[in-house]
């Protein structure tokens, strides 16, 4: 199955995993990515600790586990590539409106390094 339908179909939960210049780790809940192309998404995000995070260091990890079970899943190894803050993009790219228009929202694009199953390294043998 490709990715982008993977992610359209699964129902469950995503972490986003960032770290500063200085290797502070953080980890925050993040809903799915949208995907801008084959090995490309974007998250929308405010401009809290994981963005601040990712204006040292432009590597991230997402991890998205399926509801139902504790072992199927996606991990996504990202490298940022731009962020946009036009508010008409960032509408678009919402699936849903949030009560909170007060902060300040990024889109984040990344490129798609490597996909691994939630659970193993993905080869065989």
């Amino acid at each position: 199955m490709e990715l982008e339908q993977y992610f359209a179909e699964a129902k469950g939960m995503g972490v986003l995993a960032t770290a500063d210049g200085q290797g502070k780790v953080d980890a925050a809940v993040y809903s799915r990515p949208h995907f801008m192309g084959p090995d490309t998404v974007a998250f929308i995000m405010p401009d809290r600790l994981t963005h601040h995070n990712l204006q040292t260091n432009p590597h991230a990890a997402y991890l998205f586990s399926e509801e139902g079970s504790m072992r199927k899943g996606k991990r996504l190894f990202l490298t940022k590539l731009k962020e946009e803050t036009d508010p008409e993009l960032i509408s678009h790219l919402r699936r849903k409106p949030h009560g909170r228009e007060d902060t300040p929202r990024f889109a984040v694009f990344f490129k798609i390094d490597k996909v691994l199953p939630l659970i193993g390294a993905g080869e065989e043998g």
